[in-house]
């Protein structure tokens, strides 16, 4: 009997992308700030960290830590103006991520 090599049909890149954005997007509350930035974005509002502090209740500690996370996956960009920084979604990460997944789903 001949056992045939497994051939993957995904890459390193891939892999990573799928671990690192799954990582940013498995706690509950980072999954509201990204959405949150998407649905500003969408309507051409900016969004800084004390916009983020006054629409959810957290202390802005909390908020900067989990937007660590969400910039460091790519999943958000960050662009600073004197001391602000305003976050904006990066979808075509987001769309990278979807198809990544849903090559991973299929043998």
């Amino acid at each position: 009997m001949r056992i045939r090599k497994y051939k993957d049909n995904m890459d390193e890149q891939e892999l990573e992308l799928i671990a690192s954005v799954s990582d940013a997007l498995a706690h509950p509350v980072r999954l509201q700030l990204f959405r949150h930035i998407m649905h500003c974005n969408q309507n051409r509002e900016t969004v800084c960290t004390g916009d983020l502090v006054e629409a959810f209740d957290y202390a802005q500690a909390t908020i900067s830590q989990h937007m660590k996370k969400l910039t460091a996956s790519d999943l958000v960009q960050v662009q600073k103006k004197d001391r602000f920084s305003y976050y904006y979604a990066n979808l075509g990460i987001l769309m990278k991520y979807i198809d990544a997944t849903k090559k991973f789903a299929v043998m």
